[in-house]
Parts: structure tokens; C-alpha cells; sequence
């Protein structure tokens, strides 16, 4: 006689994964912005750190390079630090997220919305 309820059940477990889903990466977001990453150049003379979403939060040059004929050789050490930085960010923010994706059971290479 209800043949249809039995759809409406699987609607709103969907629709309930659905929303668990959505709240878990709001949360992997959140966190994303907690975990800092460290990206080096010149042996450690020059450090960028960087959020796992990628925002530079901080800049570390060893004085003993700070030398006006060097300055290009600084700027360049600067830019790589920067650089493998964002990269360890973008890394770490797709690791994050095929750690959420496996906890919700669902394949680690599923693409996610940006």
C-alpha cells in the first residue's frame, strides 16, 4: 500500500550523509587553517611558514645572509622558501582530505569541491 516510504527512509539517509559530510569539511577546513607547514631554502637560512590552506603566516631569514651584494641571492632564497611552503600546504590539505574521505567510507581520490 506505502511502497514509497521505503524511498523516502533512503532519501533521508542520504540526505543525513549528505549533511555530515558538509559539517565534516567545514571542520577539515577549520583545521586546515590550525596545521602550519614549514618550507625551506639555503639549508634552513631562509623559512616561510604557512597554514595547510596555503596562507603565509610567517617569515624566518638568518641574519648572516643579509648582505646588500647578496640581496638577489636573498630574494630568490625567499621566493623558494615561499614556494616549498604552499607546496607542503597543498600537499597536506590533500592528505587531510583522503584521511576524511576514508573515514566517511567513500574513495580517497573522489574529487571535493574547492
Amino acid at each position: 500500500m506505502f511502497k514509497g516510504l521505503g524511498q523516502l527512509g533512503d532519501m533521508a539517509k542520504m540526505m543525513k550523509a549528505a549533511k555530515d559530510m558538509q559539517e565534516r569539511m567545514a571542520a577539515l577546513q577549520e583545521e586546515l587553517s590550525t596545521i602550519v607547514v614549514v618550507g625551506e631554502s639555503g639549508a634552513g637560512l631562509v623559512q616561510a611558514s604557512a597554514t595547510a590552506k596555503g596562507e603565509l603566516t610567517g617569515l624566518s631569514i638568518d641574519p648572516s645572509i643579509l648582505v646588500a651584494s647578496e640581496k638577489e641571492v636573498v630574494e630568490d632564497l625567499i621566493l623558494a622558501a615561499i614556494k616549498e611552503a604552499q607546496h607542503k600546504a597543498k600537499l597536506r590539505e590533500i592528505e587531510e582530505q583522503k584521511k576524511l574521505l576514508q573515514e566517511l567510507g567513500l574513495p580517497a581520490d573522489m574529487p571535493l569541491p574547492t
